[in-house]
């Protein structure tokens, strides 16, 4: 597959702070991306790096082909990673204009772009009458003026409303739809889970899973247990390859799979080792609970 970006053991220290460590993946062409994480993991110390705003400590990262300038790929990128920025007494149109003007854009690009983000009604409106999921929009067609090849979003629906976050989650979709690579940053597994194919999970910048987003929640679930037999029965679980983390709370035991196997063939087997299950449900993990566990600091 044809790569976008390619990052390779990438470390950003600031002072004592290790913000980003040792972090490498690929985003390939025509994927959705998320970089997700609680706040403070390295996502948007990440996304500056690559955009050449924050400096790097170690490690390397190329665009494309390696073979061009950092420079000359961002001409080839589109990036939000802060608030927009836009002039409060001019119209959405004239902001868009101006952009135009210092990317070297033909100005017949604006009424496209503001149609992809559904601002055409509202274009000839000043830019401090519009609301923040409408001022989000705006800086979405102003980062996709030069028809770039990756779009790059902050936390994309940071402070909006319901509303406000399925209107940007539509266009993200509609934007990939049409062959865009896009790369956003969040602290959102709800996010993550609707809007992107690949997802890149980090705590305190560090990678602790990059792959695709179904795979992260095709986990094989796990059993939850009571028995007379407790210790016995932890025991078992315990010299068992099937089997991977276990949590005990009180009585009950959480015995996660490693490997698809069904309830009534554990129950069958542990009856044949002489333990009666007074309760044993299968369940299955939500990418929440998965996250959870990745994230988990024991």
């Amino acid at each position: 597959m044809e790569s976008i970006l390619t990052i390779n053991n990438l470390t950003k220290k600031f002072g004592y702070l290790t913000a980003v460590k040792d972090l490498s993946f690929t985003i390939n062409k025509g994927n959705v991306y998320g970089i997700l994480g609680p706040n403070g993991s390295g996502k948007s110390t990440t996304l500056g790096v690559v955009l050449n705003v924050v400096n790097k400590t170690s490690g390397d990262f190329h665009w494309f082909d390696g073979n061009i300038t950092t420079h000359d790929a961002l001409k080839r990128v589109g990036a939000i990673i802060e608030n927009p920025n836009f002039y409060p007494y001019m119209s959405g149109y004239d902001n868009l204009r101006l952009v135009c003007k210092i990317k070297g854009v033909d100005l017949t690009k604006i009424d496209e772009k503001l149609e992809i983000v559904g601002l055409t009604d509202r274009k000839n409106s000043k830019f401090k009458t519009y609301s923040l999921g409408m001022k989000q929009r705006l800086a979405i067609a102003s980062a996709l003026l030069n028809d770039p090849e990756i779009l790059i979003l902050d936390e994309p629906t940071n402070g909006l409303d319901p509303q406000g976050i399925h209107q940007i989650r539509q266009i993200i979709k509609d934007i990939a739809n049409n062959g865009t690579t896009i790369l956003l940053a969040s602290h959102l597994l709800d996010e993550v889970e609707k809007v992107c194919s690949h997802v890149v999970v980090l705590r305190k910048g560090e990678k602790l899973y990059s792959g695709r987003v179904d795979e992260m929640i095709s986990s094989h679930g796990f059993f939850e247990l009571k028995t007379d037999k407790h210790d016995e029965l932890i025991t078992i679980l315990e010299n068992d390859e099937a089997f991977g983390k276990i949590k005990i709370e009180d009585q009950l035991i959480t015995a996660f799979l490693n490997n698809p196997m069904e309830a009534s063939t554990f129950n069958k087997l542990m009856f044949e080792k002489g333990i009666t299950l007074s309760h044993l449900v299968k369940r299955k993990e939500s990418l929440e609970e998965q996250f959870l566990q990745l994230t988990d600091n024991n």
